[in-house]
C-alpha cells in the first residue's frame, strides 16, 4: 500500500469521529477469520479511539467502512510497517496473523512469514513503551499428536509443547519459545507488557461455517463445499459421503464468540498475572467421530491411521497443496489432542457460553445476522 493510500485511511479514521476513547489497539491478521472479527468488535467499543489493522491481504469488506480503522497492507515479516504502527503508540497488541495452510514447495518462505513475522511483532511490543498488553494466538496442536496419546488425557498449560513434523504446530511451538526469550530479555530493563497466550481448540461458529467457506474438516463433512463452482470441492464432498474416523479420533470446538470475549477480557480488563498461557476449550464432552457423524447426518467409516496417512500423502501431492493435507497433518486426524481449558475459569472466572458440541452444531452467535436463511 502506498504512503498516499495510508494517509487517506488515517484521515478517514480520525476525521469527525469525536471519539473519547483511551485505547489504541494493533491487530495483526486483520483480514483473517479471527482478525477481521476482532477489528469489528473492538472498534465498536467506546473506550477505543483507533484500531490499527495489519495484513498482507486487502482491506476486508466487513470492516471497509469502519471509521476508527487504520489499515496497513503489509507482511509482518517485512517490517516496513513498524515505524508507522509505532507512531500511533498502541497500548494493546493482538497478534493473530498466520499462514496456517502450508504452502506447497514454499516452506522456507512460510517460516519467514510466520516465525520471523512474529518476532517482528514481539520486538515492536517490547520496544514500544506505550504497549501495556500483548495477546498472541498459539494453538493446542503443538502439544503434539502421537500414537501414545489417549482420549481421556487432557493437556494442561503446565505440560510442554513437543516437537513434531507438522509445520504449523512446529512453527507455533518455536514462536512461543521466541516470545518467552524476548520477554525474559526485556523484563530486567524496565516495564514490559502483560503477555497473554491463547491456545484455542478448533474455532467454529456462524461466521466460520457459513460466511467464510473454504476447505476444511467442518466444511467438507457438513456439505458446505458443494455449490462452490469447484470440481475439486465436489469430488471431496463425494469422498466424504461417510465420516472417516480412526479409533481415537476426537475434536474440541470453541465458539468464535467465546474467542472474541476472551480477547476482550485479556485486552480491556485489569487482570492478575504477568506472562500467562491459556488453553481455550470449553469443559464437558469432546466431539468423537460418532458425534461428528450424527451432527452432519452421516455414518461412520472406520479407518486406520496408515490409511489416513496414505490418503493425505496422495491428496497433498496430487493437488499440490490445494487440499491441506501436508506432512505430519495426518496425525491430527489419527491421534487425539484433548486439552483442559479450565485455567481461564479458575484464574479469571470466565464462563464459556457454548460447549464443544454446541459450538459445532448450533446456529447461534453474533454473526448469525450475516447468514442467509
Amino acid at each position: 500500500m502506498s504512503k498516499k493510500e495510508n494517509n487517506s485511511m488515517d484521515n478517514h479514521a480520525t476525521a469527525g469521529t469525536g471519539f473519547a476513547g483511551t485505547h489504541t489497539v494493533f491487530v495483526t491478521g486483520a483480514a483473517g477469520y479471527i482478525g477481521t472479527m476482532l477489528v469489528q468488535l473492538i472498534a465498536a467499543r467506546p473506550d477505543v479511539v483507533r484500531v490499527i489493522g495489519l495484513d498482507k491481504e486487502p482491506l476486508p469488506e466487513l470492516v471497509k467502512d469502519e471509521p476508527k480503522l487504520t489499515y496497513i497492507m503489509a507482511n509482518t515479516a517485512d517490517a516496513t510497517w513498524r515505524e508507522q504502527v509505532a507512531k500511533f503508540a498502541p497500548d494493546i497488541v493482538i497478534h493473530t496473523a498466520w499462514q496456517i495452510r502450508e504452502m506447497y514447495g514454499r516452506q522456507r518462505e512460510q517460516w519467514r512469514w510466520n516465525v520471523d513475522g512474529s518476532d517482528n511483532i514481539f520486538d515492536l511490543a517490547f520496544s514500544t513503551p506505550s504497549v501495556k498488553k500483548l495477546i498472541y494466538f498459539s494453538t493446542v496442536a503443538s502439544y503434539g499428536a502421537f500414537p501414545r496419546n489417549t482420549t481421556d488425557h487432557f493437556y494442561t498449560e503446565d505440560e510442554p509443547f513437543r516437537q513434531t513434523d507438522y509445520l504449523y504446530a512446529e512453527e507455533k511451538r518455536v514462536v512461543e519459545e521466541h516470545l518467552r526469550v524476548r520477554y525474559l530479555a526485556a523484563k530486567p530493563h524496565g516495564s514490559v507488557p502483560q503477555v497473554f497466550i491463547i491456545r484455542p481448540a478448533a474455532i467454529t461458529g456462524p461466521r466460520g461455517r457459513y460466511t467464510r467457506i473454504r476447505f476444511g474438516l467442518q466444511s467438507a463433512l457438513s456439505g458446505s463445499l458443494k455449490g462452490q463452482k469447484s470440481k475439486l470441492y465436489d469430488l471431496i464432498s463425494l469422498m466424504v459421503s461417510w465420516v472417516p474416523a480412526t479409533p481415537k479420533w476426537l475434536r474440541q470446538y470453541v465458539h468464535e464468540d467465546d474467542i472474541a470475549d476472551v480477547v476482550s477480557l485479556f485486552a480491556f480488563e485489569k487482570l492478575a498475572g504477568e506472562y500467562e498461557a491459556f488453553n481455550v476449550a470449553p469443559p464437558g464432552d469432546v466431539v468423537f467421530g460418532r458425534d461428528m457423524a450424527a451432527a452432519v447426518g452421516k455414518r461412520i467409516l472406520p479407518v486406520r491411521p496408515w490409511m489416513v496417512r496414505l490418503a493425505f500423502f496422495i491428496m497433498w501431492h496430487l493437488t499440490r497443496g490445494r487440499i491441506p493435507t501436508s506432512r505430519g497433518s495426518w496425525k491430527g486426524y489419527s491421534y487425539p489432542i484433548a486439552v483442559d481449558g479450565s485455567k481461564l475459569t479458575k484464574m479469571y472466572g470466565y464462563q464459556y457460553k457454548w460447549q464443544s458440541k454446541e459450538a459445532f452444531v448450533k446456529k447461534e452467535g453474533r454473526y448469525m445476522k450475516y447468514v442467509k436463511a
